[in-house]
């Protein structure tokens, strides 16, 4: 069948990936010239079984709810009105009954997606700054430390083994890491991290080169004039897919999150090569080859706007400085994407209700990453 793809990041390159091995006659379309130019560009790069936990819960509601007029917040929610930000929120409240089963849910789909990436990287020959010396969660605060003991739990029942460890082991774990807050952390050698943007544009090159799949630049605005030329269309758009699904009557529930990062340049030795997750700050990092080092994190929500503000950065390098003390931070590179988060966290993975030629692979949030290599698998098998 002829394929439509709309959307040129991580998701829709995964997707024509396993589309075009199924023989199926794949066109890329996005608006903007060259692949993984959005969401797709400068993510925290990690992929990340032990990062499936939704943000449905109280605790988070009352945390932005304190953090409201604080600019340099972990989370902060902008107060100009915005009627579909207020519907996503009453949503996510209904969702927080579900957190633990939808945390499930999202980590065998995080284990599975870490897998099948590893088998396109080596099938496919694609080099991609990948490091797999696992994740450490670092806690600094005990409360936070005892409620991810409860996550833990969950995170066994779904397989991925990861483990407590104390000070003197993460120490050992990631020697460049300063300690003297910390009280504990989670470890495990599962996750890894890899440069989302260099995975995307070698696997396009592959995609074109091997399986004949066309890319196009190209502003879609109407689902259905875009069957006219094709047999299937798969939308797979990010933050654009709400807008797309309602030109045929389709409603998701996705709102834009903006996250951000800096790429550190020449960070020195005394730099970190185990990633890491501050789950309290919501600040990540990855090692990207000997020379990058990339720390991202932060929430915001306020609406379709990816303007990089100082007051979202400065906490990010000060993070930096304050747990790595003898890094270099004089090069860096700063940029904001805008996450497609649903109100439960979970990705959209369906066919349309109002036409049967229509298929959804979006809404993966903050892990689209982690996630999409098995989404897009599982999309194919639909098809």
């Amino acid at each position: 069948m002829k394929v439509r793809i709309i959307g040129s990041g991580i998701t829709g390159i995964t997707t024509a990936y396993y589309l075009a091995k199924n023989n199926h006659q794949v066109t890329i379309a996005d608006e903007r010239r060259y692949p993984a130019m959005a969401t797709s560009y400068a993510n925290g790069c990690q992929i990340s079984a032990s990062n499936s936990e939704t943000w449905n819960s109280w605790k988070n509601i009352i945390h932005a709810s304190k953090w409201l007029f604080k600019k340099d917040a972990p989370l902060l929610i902008s107060l100009k009105p915005d009627l579909n930000k207020y519907k996503w929120f009453i949503k996510f409240i209904t969702a927080i009954s579900d957190r633990k089963d939808n945390t499930l849910e999202t980590c065998k789909m995080a284990l599975n997606s870490g897998s099948l990436y590893k088998l396109i990287a080596n099938e496919e020959n694609i080099e991609f700054d990948m490091v797999e010396k696992g994740i450490l969660h670092i806690y600094k605060n005990l409360h936070e430390f005892k409620l991810a003991k409860e996550t833990n739990q969950i995170y066994k029942l779904a397989g991925l083994d990861r483990w407590e460890v104390n000070k003197t082991e993460i120490t050992n774990i990631e020697p460049s890491l300063s300690n003297e807050d910390i009280i504990g952390g989670f470890y495990n050698t599962t996750d890894f991290t890899g440069d989302i943007h260099k995975f995307c544009m070698e696997l396009s090159n592959v995609l074109e080169n091997k399986y004949n799949v066309k890319f196009i630049k190209h502003h879609a605005n109407n689902l259905d004039e875009e069957l006219n030329y094709f047999d299937l269309v798969i939308v797979c758009a990010g933050i654009g897919s709400k807008k797309l699904a309602s030109s045929i009557g389709d409603n998701l529930s996705i709102y834009p999150v903006k996250g951000y990062s800096i790429t550190i340049n020449k960070p020195g030795i005394n730099s970190p090569w185990v990633s890491l997750l501050d789950d309290e700050k919501k600040i990540v990092t990855a090692r990207l080859g000997t020379e990058r080092l990339r720390i991202a994190g932060t929430a915001e929500f306020s609406g379709y706007n990816t303007d990089i503000k100082w007051d979202r950065i400065r906490p990010l390098i000060r993070w930096a400085e304050t747990n790595f003390p003898d890094i270099n931070t004089e090069d860096i590179k700063p940029w904001a994407g805008l996450r497609p988060m649903t109100p439960n966290m979970m990705p959209i993975i369906k066919q349309s209700k109002k036409n049967k030629n229509i298929f959804y692979n979006t809404g993966h949030g903050h892990l689209g990453w982690t996630l999409s290599a098995f989404t897009a698998k599982k999309i194919s098998e639909l098809i």
